[in-house]
């Protein structure tokens, strides 16, 4: 769903939290149109006053989707599931989990956090909303048509609109149909009930299949009306519905032979490595010149991977000075946590890994950090071929 790597912006409870490049194109449009909206709900206001609510609103409404993919993210770390980040983009935001959950209850449970999450959100901004304005003044902003000018007023407008944009997502997130939450759950229970989670993926995505049909037609029923561009906006969206049912549905398909299998399984047990104490010369004779390739994991006395040596940095290191230069002078910073996976790791965690398709290659480590084997792409790919 997502093409490429993500723009960092920050990190929430330790996970990496990143905007596609076409989150702004729906931050701007938002901002656009919010200001319009706003500056019909405060007509004694100056120009600068709705935009600067419509910039704030919309953060706020990003925000509140992070706190939404915070829920999926958290419950999966406790269900032993870890997360490559949380990813903006132009149809919201997405969690991504670095393996399938393995039963129908941590399914289930994932699933169901991100709508409650959203549940917060939106008591939480119609609790401040009554605060600010009471009961009928509330309601008034929620019709961008506050009582009372002032701050007071100002803040009840965009907490209403809050409740009312994260109130109407969450129950169009509820549908039972893939990829939405609701579909997750579906395919949960249906996994409960039916013991395979192929065909509880199956009957998901049937059902998203089905929501995509009626969004797409009640797209063009809105264009043929004059609602262009809220037609066409359904339409995209019924149209990423089903491209996205159809992939859970090969995806499911492409893992199931993967579910039992494990790093260990499939990896090369003798790795050739660069030793943290030796000299760059040592390591360019004899492993960079002697095998030609790019790269070599890099061990310490006892045997735990500290990190990735590269050809280019050696290459970059005068002759003269390689002999008195070590190994673990030029290993790259962070490499061991960005190319290492554990040993026990799922097979299937491994498919859409970036460090995986970046470098070609993963090292696995136990739990002591020891380098006991690599994992390459040709062994994924071998893994992945049908026996026979």
């Amino acid at each position: 769903m997502l093409g490429g790597r993500s723009i960092k912006l920050a990190r929430v409870l330790g996970v990496r939290v990143g905007v596609d490049p076409s989150w702004f194109v729906v931050l701007f449009l938002l901002i656009w149109l919010l200001s319009g909206a706003f500056r019909g709900a405060l007509p004694g206001s100056d120009e600068v006053l709705p935009f600067a609510l419509a910039v704030l609103t919309a953060l706020l409404f990003f925000a509140s989707v992070v706190v939404h993919e915070l829920g999926h993210a958290v419950v999966a770390r406790r269900n032993g599931i870890s997360i490559a980040g949380i990813d903006l983009w132009l149809f919201g935001g997405l969690a991504r989990m670095r393996s399938e959950p393995r039963s129908a209850g941590v399914d289930f449970r994932i699933a169901a956090a991100g709508p409650l999450a959203t549940l917060v959100v939106v008591l939480i901004a119609v609790g401040g909303g009554l605060a600010l304005a009471g009961v009928d003044g509330f309601r008034a902003a929620l019709a961008l048509r506050p009582e009372n000018g002032g701050a007071a007023a100002a803040a009840a407008v965009v907490l209403g609109y809050l409740a009312q944009i994260n109130a109407l997502l969450l129950v169009f997130n509820l549908l039972p149909g893939l990829p939405l939450d609701g579909g997750r759950i579906a395919r949960a229970i249906a996994w409960k009930v039916t013991g395979d989670r192929a065909r509880a993926t199956r009957i998901a995505a049937s059902l998203g299949r089905v929501f995509s049909f009626l969004l797409i037609g009640l797209g063009i029923f809105a264009v043929s009306q004059g609602a262009v561009i809220a037609g066409l906006w359904l339409a995209v969206i019924g149209f990423f519905i089903g491209q996205a049912a159809r992939s859970a549905v090969a995806q499911s398909t492409l893992t199931a032979g993967l579910e039992r299998l494990e790093v260990k399984d499939v990896m090369d047990g003798e790795p050739v490595t660069a030793t943290a104490d030796g000299s760059l010369e040592r390591a360019y004779e004899e492993l960079f010149l002697r095998y030609g390739w790019q790269w070599f994991p890099v061990v310490d006395g006892d045997g735990r991977f500290v990190g990735l040596l590269s050809r280019e940095d050696v290459d970059g290191v005068p002759e003269a000075e390689r002999s008195e230069r070590r190994a673990a002078d030029l290993v790259r910073e962070g490499s061991a946590q960005t190319f290492g996976v554990r040993t026990d790791e799922p097979l299937d965690a491994l498919l859409g890994s970036e460090p995986l398709r970046r470098l070609g290659a993963v090292m696995a480590v136990d739990g002591d950090g020891v380098l006991r084997g690599v994992l390459t792409l040709d062994h994924l790919k071998r893994a992945l071929r049908p026996a026979g």
